[in-house]
């Protein structure tokens, strides 16, 4: 199993999720502007979509998408707690929080990485944000965790979104409960060997 990432975007939370399922997995870089992999292949040829992240499975299939990957990655791993049973009343309370990360913090916060966005737009995509994270803040309140007392993917995704928080001029301290869980999510062992494994710590 192989996952394709670029160090520090998205495809940080499925290498967390990876790490946390204790699953065996080589890492590949990819260059998105050239669309090459570390091992000089065409990217393209393995994601058509042309973005990070995916995941090589021993089987040969490629699995497109955070979510799908992360959601596949908690299955295989069922004792390990990163995704209630699917047939649990929790699970779409899970299903949710992905959502949520994925369509109103993920897609807004990496939109503000284009450069060609003007300033004006910039405004009000910012403040779009923000209101964002003020709602998933007080939802931490009763925390430690997004699910309760269960670190889950959710988590790892959060983590890796608000982590771009700095490079785009946003404080993270003004969200304190989402402060708190970035700095309890980064001390996991696992979490530490993925930004490692990235060039991202020490």
């Amino acid at each position: 199993m192989k996952l394709y990432y670029t160090p520090g975007a998205c495809s940080l939370a499925s290498h967390i999720a990876l790490r946390e399922a204790g699953l065996p997995f080589d890492l590949e870089a990819v260059d998105l502007g050239s669309k090459k992999t570390a091992g000089g292949a065409d990217f393209l040829a393995i994601n058509s979509k042309g973005y990070i992240p995916a995941l090589a499975l021993d089987d040969g299939a490629v699995l497109t998408e955070g979510v799908s990957i992360m959601l596949w990655v908690a299955a295989q791993a069922p004792t390990k707690g990163l995704a209630p049973n699917a047939a649990s009343p929790q699970y779409p309370k899970l299903v949710e929080w992905m959502i949520f990360i994925a369509t109103e913090l993920h897609k807004a916060a990496g939109g503000l990485f284009n450069p060609a966005y003007p300033d004006e737009a910039r405004t009000i995509m910012k403040a779009n944000l923000a209101r964002r994270l003020d709602w998933a803040d007080q939802a931490l309140a009763v925390g430690p965790f997004l699910m309760g007392n269960v670190f889950t993917v959710a988590d790892g995704y959060l983590f890796t979104v608000f982590s771009w928080l700095p490079h785009l001029g946003l404080d993270q301290g003004k969200w304190p409960n989402l402060n708190a869980h970035f700095t309890r999510v980064k001390a996991r062992p696992a979490v530490a060997a993925a930004l490692k494994g990235e060039g991202l710590a020490g």
